[in-house]
């Protein structure tokens, strides 16, 4: 594992994804800094981090097209691990949010974005991008988000968690071609957040609707039992969970 330490940078995304056209990289690689000042969230949103107390890193990795059957069963992987690593040194209890936010007692700690690049190579590159929140105290205008640190009354060691997550991916990567990916599929639908759970939705119209989620399909749209008893498919832009 090579970890490249910035002080602060725009986004470690785009530098991990400039280096890696400068020069070969290998599978991950991680770029993390103290400061980030342009970090991309879900649906273009920003993702605000206080300098020196979080988690903020990109991992680089590059697999092979004819390998893939669905390019969602990394972002599952990539955030059963991160649930995974933090058991390891939390005794909180951790959920995914569709698609890949990590949640505890109803608050958001971590989000995810992947940014894939298909290669003439026959490989597809992954910049996978992590923001946790660890030991931030306050945040501000942001009732949904918290930390590890205001959830279990402690600081935590940032390095080892570091090291820690991208080993558990690392390794998770590696079970895939032994376990196969029926196996992720069910321990990620097993701690997805309000699975069968009568929940509040919002339309990307501003339609408010209750539902309850079924599934997550392998092309990662959300599969949600509305009250008429039809399922409904919805993509990461087109709906949001009220909670």
């Amino acid at each position: 594992m090579r970890i490249i330490k910035l002080d602060a940078i725009d986004s470690t995304n785009r530098f991990l994804k400039a280096l890696s056209t400068r020069e070969s990289c290998e599978n991950f690689t991680v770029v993390s800094t103290e400061s980030q000042t342009e970090g991309k969230g879900q649906r273009g949103s920003g993702w605000v981090s206080e300098a020196g107390k979080n988690l903020t890193f990109s991992v680089l990795y590059n697999q092979k097209v004819e390998g893939i059957t669905s390019l969602f069963t990394l972002n599952i992987i990539i955030a059963l691990s991160i649930v995974e690593a933090l058991k390891t040194v939390s005794n909180l209890n951790f959920v995914i949010k569709w698609p890949n936010d990590i949640l505890s007692e109803n608050k958001k700690i971590g989000g995810i974005l992947i940014e894939n690049t298909f290669k003439n190579s026959g490989e597809v590159q992954s910049i996978i991008g992590i923001g946790l929140n660890v030991n931030q105290s306050q945040f501000e205008n942001l009732p949904q988000a918290s930390s590890l640190f205001l959830l279990e009354n402690k600081i935590f060691d940032k390095e080892t968690m570091l090291i820690s997550i991208v080993n558990q991916l690392e390794f998770n990567l590696k079970q895939l071609p032994v376990l196969g990916e029926t196996h992720f599929w069910n321990s990620y639908h097993q701690i997805l957040f309000k699975k069968d759970v009568v929940s509040a939705f919002e339309s990307v119209a501003g339609n408010r609707f209750v539902g309850k989620i079924q599934e997550v399909t392998q092309e990662g749209k959300l599969a949600v039992l509305l009250e008429d008893d039809s399922i409904q498919f919805f993509d990461v832009k087109e709906v949001k969970m009220l909670y």
